[in-house]
C-alpha cells in the first residue's frame, strides 16, 4: 500500500481555503491523490480531507507539521495529519456475544483493516478461547460490585497498551464519565438499534413492542450522555409481523457487525470529522 500522509482540517468557511492548503501542497511539488471537502452552509463551517503521496515531498510528517502550522493557525483550522504507514492501536472490549468481535478479528487477520491489536478486555471469560486463537492478549476484568476498580483496571490496560482507538465490540457496560473524556473521539461503541430510536436496553423487544417495520444498528462516537454520540454509521434490514424477538435479534446480528465494520474503517482511515454532535465523512 502506497504511504500517504492525510491532512484532515476544519474551520470557519472563508474564500480561498482550498487554494492556500493546495498551493502548500504544490510549492513543495506534492501529489494529492485525494481530495474531499464540505460546506455546512448553516453553521458556515467548512471541512477538507487530502491524501499526498509521502514520496512526493521533500521532507517527513513532522517537518510537514511545522510548515503547516502558521497556514492553519492564519485561517483558524483544527486539523491533524496522519501516516497511512503507521498502523493506529486498537483496543476491543467486549462481553459474551462474539458476532461483532469475530468479524473485527477476522478483518483484521485477513489484512482488511489496517490497525494493531494489542489486546482484547472482556468483563467475561467466555470469548477467550476465540481470542487467543488470534494470538492476542486477552485481559478478564470482572465487574463484581466494585465497578471503579473495574474501570480502573480497564483504564490501566488502555493506556498500557497506548491505544489510539477504543471499540466497544458489544462490550454491555456503561462506561464512567472520566473515561468517556479522557478517550473523546477515540471509544468507538455498536448499539443494536437505529438511534435515536431504541436506546438504552432490549431495543429489539422494544422495537418489537412497537411494531416497526425496519430494525437497524448504529454505529457510534461514546460521550457522556448513553447512546447520543456522534452517529459514524447506521443501516436497516426490514422485518414482517411474522418475526419474533428471536428473530429479530438474528437478523440484527447481520447488520451490527457490518455497520461496525464500516465505521471503525472510516474513523481508522480518517474519514470521520466531528462538529459539535455529529460528523462529516468525507469519503
Amino acid at each position: 500500500m502506497e504511504q500517504v500522509y492525510r491532512l484532515v482540517m476544519s474551520c470557519p468557511d472563508q474564500r480561498g481555503i482550498v487554494a492556500k492548503v493546495s498551493q502548500f501542497i504544490a510549492q513543495y511539488d506534492g501529489s494529492i491523490l485525494e481530495a474531499n471537502h464540505h460546506t455546512d452552509s448553516q453553521n458556515n463551517w467548512f471541512f477538507i480531507r487530502n491524501e499526498i503521496t509521502a514520496s512526493s515531498l521533500p521532507f517527513g510528517l513532522e517537518t510537514f507539521k511545522e510548515n503547516f502550522a502558521p497556514i492553519a493557525d492564519g485561517l483558524g483550522m483544527a486539523w491533524h495529519v496522519s501516516d497511512s504507514h503507521v498502523k493506529p492501536r486498537v483496543v476491543l472490549m467486549c462481553s459474551k456475544q462474539s458476532h461483532c468481535i469475530s468479524d473485527i478479528l477476522n478483518r483484521w487477520h485477513s489484512g482488511d483493516l489496517n490497525c494493531d491489536i494489542p489486546c482484547v478486555i472482556s468483563n467475561h471469560q467466555d470469548l477467550k478461547t476465540l481470542v487467543e486463537w488470534y494470538g492476542i492478549p486477552f485481559y478478564h476484568v470482572p465487574v463484581g460490585d466494585d465497578k471503579a476498580q473495574h474501570f480502573a483496571t480497564v483504564s490501566e490496560l488502555i493506556a498500557k497498551h497506548q491505544a489510539h482507538t477504543i471499540v466497544l465490540a458489544r462490550y454491555m457496560q456503561i462506561l464512567p464519565p472520566q473515561v468517556c473524556a479522557r478517550y473523546a473521539g477515540q471509544i468507538i461503541n455498536i448499539h443494536h438499534s437505529f438511534l435515536p430510536s431504541f436506546a438504552g436496553a432490549k431495543p429489539y423487544h422494544q422495537a418489537f413492542e412497537r411494531g416497526v417495520k425496519l430494525i437497524g444498528a448504529t454505529c457510534h462516537y461514546v460521550t457522556e450522555d448513553l447512546d447520543e454520540g456522534p452517529i459514524i454509521d447506521q443501516d436497516v434490514a426490514r422485518i414482517s409481523h411474522r418475526m419474533q424477538p428471536e428473530d429479530m435479534v438474528r437478523l440484527g446480528k447481520d447488520v451490527e457487525k457490518l455497520v461496525l465494520a464500516r465505521g471503525l474503517r472510516l474513523h481508522l482511515e480518517d474519514r470521520v470529522i466531528v462538529h459539535q454532535n455529529k460528523t462529516i465523512i468525507l469519503d
